[in-house]
Order: C-alpha cells, then structure tokens, then sequence
C-alpha cells in the first residue's frame, strides 16, 4: 500500500508530491530514510500552491509550451561565447525567471519556453525575493551520478493534469558555466539534485514520463492522448 503526503511541492518545470516509495530505494545497496529527507531538503519542499502554466507573464513574449510541442523533443545546441558576450542569454534567463516565479516554481529549462538552447535556470527556494539564491547553467552536464536513489511523485508544467513515480540519483556532479563564462563545477544533493536532473532531462530531449513504470504509463496516457489532440498536427511525441 502507498500513501502520499497531502502537501505539494514544486521544481518549477515540474511539481511533485513526496510519497512513500520515496522513502524505499529501489537498489540493496541504498538506504535512506524520512528524516534524510525532510532535513537535506531545501525550497518549498511542501507547499500549499500546486503549479500552473501561467500562460502569458508580464515582460516577456515568452510561454510554456506544453506536449507534444516540438521544442520538448528536439536536439538543443550549446550557448555560444558571442551569445553570452552579446547579453542575449542574460535577458533569455531573467525573462525565464520571471516565468519559472509565475508558475510558482523553482526552476525551468530553455526548451520548455520554445527556444532550443542548452540553458536551465532555478532557485531553490522557490522565492522571487531571495533572488540571491537564483542559478544560471549554461551548457550544464552531469558527469557523474551516485549509486544510490531516491524515488518521488514528479509531474511537469508541460504535461499538465498528470503526475508520476521518478527514480533519481541521490547526488550528482556537474559541469557548466555563468553568464560571464566562467566554469563551474558543483556537487548536488538531495532536493537540488532531483531539481537539476528534471531541467537536465529537457536539455536531453527527456521529459519524465519517459521515467515512469507501466502503470503510471498507463494511468497518464488518457491525459497525453487530449494533449495530443488539443496541439494538433506537428507535434512530437
């Protein structure tokens, strides 16, 4: 029997609800535990607003685009130097945020605003006024995943009405750099790593419904087949 804790928490590109399989690795070798989790957890891990798609946000041209939208399957090309010196990508992320905060979320990915670039953007917190704690990844890569995983209820603003069981790794390492160029290299967590490997997985041309088992394949395909049929002809599945 699952169970499912009655309070949402949300990733910005995608908004989950913490159940119990969350807390039972799917591997041997991977032991965790609720209080591993509520305490290394960050942002809104629970949070009374479920996330939508704002639709049309103040100061930007920019939208969500949602399944089967092209943009969520096609291949997405590296942030040039040029591109960054010319300050293109600085006003494609913050019109991002502006959109990620709209939705009541912690993080976005280019693709799922249209544009076809190697970009994630995501503040932990989730709140528009610790814009210190705001992140910009361009050309991001995960170079290593730990062993162990969690599982956790995700769903995602393009793939609306819809959710379903994700297994991630624990921690990652990463590679990226700022909007000046410069490279990074972090190691994430936990609640920041779960973030980060959704927004990656747009960067792949991976949505999270790719993840989930056969039943919840089959409890969400109903609600992929009207969004089929709302986008119309030339979409991607």
């Amino acid at each position: 029997m699952r169970f499912s804790l009655s309070m949402m928490y949300t990733f910005g590109a995608f908004v989950g609800r913490k159940s119990a399989s969350a807390f039972f690795p799917s591997q041997k070798s991977v032991t965790t535990s609720c209080s591993n989790v509520f305490t290394s957890t960050r942002g809104r891990l629970f949070s009374s607003k479920e996330e939508v798609n704002p639709g049309k946000v103040e100061g930007t041209d920019l939208m969500i685009v949602e399944y089967p939208h092209p943009s969520l399957r096609a291949e997405n090309v590296e942030v040039t130097e040029e591109e960054l010196k010319d300050g293109s990508i600085a006003k494609l992320s913050k019109e991002m945020f502006k959109i990620m905060y709209a939705a009541e979320g912690v993080g976005l990915a280019a693709p799922q605003v249209g544009v076809n670039k190697r970009l994630m953007v995501y503040n932990p917190t989730g709140n528009s006024k610790k814009w210190l704690e705001e992140v910009t990844m361009v050309n991001p890569k995960i170079v290593t995943y730990s062993e162990g995983v969690d599982r956790a209820t995700e769903g995602c603003l393009s793939f609306p009405n819809m959710s379903g069981d994700v297994t991630r790794s624990r921690w990652i390492k990463v590679e990226a750099m700022n909007l000046k160029g410069k490279k990074i290299k972090k190691k994430f967590t936990d609640w920041e790593a779960r973030v980060f490997q959704h927004e990656y997985d747009h960067l792949e041309g991976t949505v999270y419904i790719d993840r989930l088992d056969d039943d919840d394949k089959s409890n969400v395909k109903p609600v992929l087949e009207e969004l089929i049929e709302k986008f119309g002809e030339g979409g991607k599945l």
